[in-house]
């Protein structure tokens, strides 16, 4: 009768239910085997940034690949997506390392906006349309900061521009020094 039971509890076999839990490698396993069947499981072929750089805009002046390159501006990709993905394809080739692929990231960035810019061809340089705004701290936001964990970075900003007030100067309009702190003896 038991078994009878025990029997139909049990999930049916070649069901994800039936799959022991404890049926894998244990964490760890990868650093444990061989991986240099694989190009980056080998040291890679150039260390150097500047030859990595080097090459990849040697590459690009290939007029098939410039050719390749342009018609993915025109059609809306990044260059920043497109750098990603010669970073990724150069590590995984075994040709650089990722921190090698990200020294370059910038430099090859301009570049290809320089020859984007010589064919009169319009691009992105982000993949995000306000990359450079988002996720911006504002000046009150800063200054109750600064007030918090650096009081006496706060208060040299506050006796600065006390005095310029008292010389009669005024702060810049657009600056985080003159942005207006409540202090919670105000709210």
């Amino acid at each position: 009768m038991i078994d009878e039971m025990n029997e139909e509890m049990q999930p049916m076999r070649g069901t994800i239910e039936a799959k022991d839990r404890f049926a894998v490698a244990p964490p760890g396993h990868s650093l444990t085997i061989d991986n240099t069947r694989w190009a980056w499981g080998n040291p890679p072929q150039d260390v150097d940034p500047e030859v990595v750089l080097d090459k990849a805009i040697m590459n690009l002046k290939k007029p098939k690949i410039r050719d390749e390159m342009m018609k993915l501006l025109l059609g809306g990709v990044s260059i920043e997506t497109m750098i990603e993905g010669y970073i990724l394809q150069g590590f995984q080739d075994g040709r650089f390392t990722p921190d090698v692929g990200l020294l370059i990231k910038p430099p090859l960035a301009i570049v290809m906006a320089g020859m984007a810019e010589e064919e009169g061809i319009p691009y992105r340089m982000f993949e995000n349309k306000n990359a450079g705004e988002e996720n911006t701290m504002d000046d009150k936001t800063f200054l109750r900061m600064i007030k918090t964990n650096n009081p006496r970075m706060f208060e040299f900003i506050r006796e600065n521009i006390n005095e310029s007030i008292r010389e009669g100067e005024r702060p810049p309009e657009e600056n985080f020094l003159n942005a207006q702190l409540n202090t919670e003896e105000d709210e």
